[in-house]
């Protein structure tokens, strides 16, 4: 709670006191599979309406609101005018929760009050001093939560966040232009005990999403009985008010690369074709695609023509690691399928025991993602993370965030809805 008074204001006059309220979003274009960074809105949000006495002073309490931190204004108006304005600061706040646990226990990292500006926007996370990924609050008002394992033997581990608006943290940032960002530093005792395991990696991904039929407006439509799911889902394509000719069905995908020179277009490949029955009902079942993610266009064609469209959403799965298990050294086999194509999409980024290792593309592949890794570490088990990240496009009002892991993946990626992936692997002795 806060107590905002003034003086000096017309006197027995009604004034408005009002916030500095900030919008954010991610500008990105799905379509053409580009991202354009962060964009921001600023406006002025009543928080009172008060009278000034007769000698043009007043006095207000309101609460501060659940925004983006640092600096605000608070503002006064009276109709369209701006009278006057202050400044009022909101500290960031960082917990963890727990505290301690057993290898493997998860690991929930809480901040609010980030900024929104250059300099307030991205916020790096360390542990044991190896960087594990950025913390972002675009679209959450400021408000991050991530979910990281704790890794590493039994003791005291450390858990830091600090501002980088370049890829990794900035470390000296009591001598920074910005010495006023605060860092966090935080401790997790890794306690003896059982080891908290991930669930299998096919329970990890999306569930499959129900579709409905359209109203039915006399016109050919066609339909999906589900909207999304990961590769393989069974699918069936019905539909109504169609001609009683052969129907083919065609699947469109990207094919291409970002990097090869020769670019990628629009590929349609035929599901299969089908008769409809004499009252122009149809009903056609396939298995999705092994395919890049995203929503891909399903047409139905009569004799040339696309009389009906829809589409079906491929969405990132996950297979069990092989040669998960050994000495160090062991090559372990780690696959994620229905990666997309779109540069907030067709990169997976890699994180093991919290120290981020590289990146893979899915793009080339069409959507099949296939990582070799040795296995490494003590005897015990060790996390590896898949995390989704932004592979690459323009953002000039905000921080360069390119191919490190998103750990606030779930509540504020650009674009497409995408999830993480945890696996676990165990170190045995020779």
């Amino acid at each position: 709670m806060v107590t905002a008074a003034g003086s000096g204001f017309p006197a027995d006059t009604e004034v408005i006191l009002a916030w500095e309220d900030t919008t954010a979003t991610w500008n990105v274009d799905l379509v053409e599979g580009k991202y354009y960074g962060r964009e921001f809105v600023t406006e002025d949000v009543p928080l009172a309406s008060v009278a000034t006495d007769d000698q043009g002073n007043f006095e207000v309490d309101f609460e501060v609101p659940k925004d983006f931190g640092f600096t605000h204004n608070v503002t006064v108006h009276q109709g369209e005018d701006l009278l006057n304005r202050a400044a009022f600061r909101t500290e960031m706040q960082m917990s963890i929760n727990p505290t301690s646990g057993p290898v493997g226990t998860p690991i929930t990292i809480e901040v609010n009050g980030m900024g929104y500006g250059y300099l307030e926007n991205s916020w790096q996370l360390t542990y044991d001093n190896s960087y594990t990924g950025w913390v972002s609050a675009v679209t959450t008002d400021g408000s991050a939560q991530a979910v990281i394992p704790a890794v590493g033997p039994p003791g005291t581990h450390v858990i830091q966040l600090t501002h980088g608006w370049s890829h990794v943290p900035y470390l000296n940032n009591q001598q920074s232009p910005r010495p006023d960002r605060p860092v966090f530093t935080f401790e997790f005792e890794v306690t003896d005990g059982p080891a908290v395991l991930p669930p299998p990696a096919a329970q990890q991904g999306f569930p499959v999403a129900s579709g409905t039929a359209p109203e039915d407006t006399g016109a050919p439509a066609i339909w999906t009985d589900v909207t999304s799911g990961p590769v393989g889902t069974p699918v069936t394509v019905s539909g109504h008010n169609m001609p009683t000719v052969p129907i083919s069905l065609m699947w469109y995908r990207q094919e291409g690369s970002r990097v090869s020179g020769g670019g990628w277009s629009e590929v349609g490949v035929e599901l299969g074709t089908i008769t409809p029955e004499d009252d122009g009902t149809m009903s056609y079942d396939f298995a999705a695609l092994d395919d890049l993610g995203g929503p891909h266009r399903i047409d139905a064609v009569a004799d040339g023509d696309t009389v009906a469209s829809t589409e079906f959403d491929i969405k990132p799965s996950a297979i069990a690691v092989e040669n998960g298990v050994g000495p160090a050294g062991t090559m372990a086999l780690f696959h994620v399928k229905g990666v997309g194509w779109t540069e907030t999409a067709n990169i997976y980024t890699v994180v093991y025991d919290n120290s981020y290792v590289g990146f893979a593309c899915g793009f080339n592949s069409q959507g099949d993602i296939q990582i070799y890794l040795p296995l490494a570490g003590e005897p015990g088990f060790h996390y590896v993370d898949f995390y989704p990240a932004i592979y690459r496009g323009e953002d000039i009002r905000g921080a360069v965030n390119f191919r490190l892991p998103q750990l606030t993946y779930a509540d504020d990626h650009p674009g497409e809805d995408l999830p993480a992936f945890r696996f676990v692997v165990e170190v045995t002795e020779e």
